[in-house]
């Protein structure tokens, strides 16, 4: 079996794909490593499964991170690095996302469009800010090439939606404009590809990458993919990247 990261963090964990993920990385994460699930409300009863799981691996740690809350991001930042202890950050997952309930141009409302746009692109990149010094840490820990070396990477859970080439059909059926969803995750893609090409030089690792459509509360029961499936696959896809793949739009099959 592979081993993606010595030490993980991924938002929005509570539910849904995030939650899958953090059940993935504790079967493939090594004895000596870290994973932070992280989540807006940590003591709230959408949390309850989240911390019974975490309750039961000695290498799982729940943290409070709102992706809207500069404060909230930097405190998380101060506990993540006082459990590394010296250590960095060798895997970064941005899965937390919102969107509107509002499909159609009839339902684009203002506060909504800049509330998806803080929530799904304004909050990982600054996630990505305030946790840059432990990712740069954990580039220089190691010479592999890839993320089973332990390199430093961050994973941007994006949308085929954000496509302009393929995000209007699915499954040969049309998909609505979702216009606050869409521009967001569109705005993510460029802000993966921005973040590829500045870290590039210090040996970190950037990616969009789509999950599928996946049967979670925002997928609905009509998906096709499960989160077990979505999740294994998507960690066998960031256990193979390098930075030859830094700034590509994947999927959860590793195709562009």
């Amino acid at each position: 079996m592979f081993q993606v990261a010595r030490n993980v963090l991924v938002t929005g964990t509570n539910r849904g794909i995030g939650f899958g993920l953090v059940k993935e990385l504790v079967k493939l994460n090594p004895p000596s490593g870290h994973i932070f699930a992280t989540c807006r409300n940590p003591t709230g009863p959408e949390s309850k499964a989240l911390q019974n799981f975490a309750s039961q691996h000695d290498n799982t740690r729940v943290v409070q991170l709102d992706t809207t809350d500069i404060s909230s991001i930097r405190q998380a930042v101060s506990e993540v690095e006082s459990h590394l202890k010296g250590r960095g950050l060798n895997l970064l997952i941005n899965n937390a996302a919102g969107m509107s309930p509002g499909l159609f141009l009839e339902n684009v409302d203002q506060e909504d469009m800049l509330l998806s746009y803080k929530t799904n692109t304004v909050g990982p990149l600054l996630i990505v800010k305030e946790f840059l010094p432990l990712l740069k840490k954990a580039a220089k820990e190691t010479t592999n090439e890839n993320m089973g070396g332990n390199k430093a990477v961050v994973v941007n859970v994006s949308s085929v939606v954000s496509s302009f080439g393929l995000g209007f059909t699915s499954f040969g059926q049309p998909v609505p404009p979702m216009y606050q969803y869409r521009v967001s995750k569109t705005a993510l893609n460029m802000v993966s590809a921005c973040l590829a090409e500045e870290l590039k030089k210090d040996g970190i690792v950037c990616v969009p990458l789509h999950p599928g459509w996946v049967k979670t509360d925002m997928g609905t029961e009509q998906a096709p993919v499960t989160v077990e499936t979505c999740s294994k696959s998507m960690m066998k896809v960031i256990a193979g990247l390098d930075l030859s793949s830094s700034g590509t739009f994947l999927d959860w099959e590793g195709k562009k």
